[in-house]
């Protein structure tokens, strides 16, 4: 009887950014979960790396070490999973800073527009869920708002007051797709587009910005995802063949804070295979 195949998750996210669980925390749910690799991919930082590659040694699971890069194309946001970067490359991590530090600012100005029509929350409330080093995001005005006692899921406050359409909703920087794929590259990493075809997000990934960005480095789909129905899987993989990406799947888990499960949809071993031939950073998967 032959092994059976390992099961590789490659999209996670900690406290570090916007999950519920702190990186040892999510290695351990991983392992739970019977993840024998799991990729941590929080937004626009590495702080959870060295937390979770201890963790993961500990744990006994194999750990790729990404980061989900916050893009934006036509005042949509679009995801970039970066795996197996070089952490000290200074042109992705001065990008990815100037990100977060736009991101900070922006979630004062969303918090002050929200008080300002009666909804009980505060910037200070705001920063006591953002977790010393973490990247801030909306899902920490949601954590606020459960906190205080307004709300009692983060879907509530995304579906009523979070959305990109709605009037406390505040741009912040981020670089474009294809400057994202470039970064990655440069950096010694691969760059995988995540949840593509999303339902929620409307038609603003086309198949011509996908071109473009396979012309400046990306190299794969994330075809199997929770935000992927039927249609969106199908394309995804035609797409794929065309330009020949490898196609992942992914939990984008987030802990308590989505209802996205571990494991809920994996990687082939032969694609982790790839990823990791194309990799050049300094930062190899941590084997336990």
């Amino acid at each position: 009887m032959s092994p059976a195949a390992p099961v590789i998750d490659l999209h996670a996210h900690s406290t570090a950014s916007d999950g519920t669980d702190t990186p040892a925390e999510l290695v351990s749910a991983a392992r739970q979960a019977g993840i024998d690799v799991l990729a941590i991919t929080d937004h626009d930082t590495v702080a959870g790396w060295a937390e979770a590659a201890q963790a993961a040694r500990s744990e006994g699971i194999s750990l790729v070490r990404g980061i989900e890069v916050s893009t934006t194309y036509r005042d949509a946001s679009i995801h970039v999973l970066g795996y197996l970067t070089d952490p000290d490359d200074a042109a992705l991590m001065g990008e990815l800073a100037k990100a977060r530090d736009s991101r900070a600012t922006r979630l004062e100005r969303m918090v002050d527009l929200m008080a300002a029509d009666g909804i009980p929350i505060t910037y200070p409330e705001v920063l006591a869920q953002v977790a010393p080093g973490a990247t801030p995001g909306r899902p920490h005005i949601a954590d606020a708002l459960i906190a205080n006692g307004t709300i009692r899921h983060r879907d509530e406050a995304f579906r009523d007051w979070l959305t990109n359409e709605s009037p406390y909703y505040v741009s912040h920087y981020s670089p474009d797709p294809v400057r994202a794929c470039e970064l990655v590259r440069r950096a010694g990493g691969v760059p995988v587009l995540a949840h593509p075809f999303t339902r929620t997000r409307g038609a603003t990934v086309t198949e011509a910005l996908i071109e473009q960005m396979y012309a400046a480095g990306l190299a794969g789909l994330e075809a199997f995802h929770r935000d992927h129905g039927p249609s969106e899987v199908e394309r995804a993989l035609a797409l794929a063949r065309r330009l020949g990406l490898v196609v992942t799947g992914s939990s984008d888990y987030h802990g308590t804070g989505k209802v996205n499960r571990l494991a809920e949809h994996t990687t082939d071993p032969e694609v982790l295979a790839v990823i990791e031939s194309q990799a050049s950073g300094v930062t190899p998967v941590v084997r336990p």
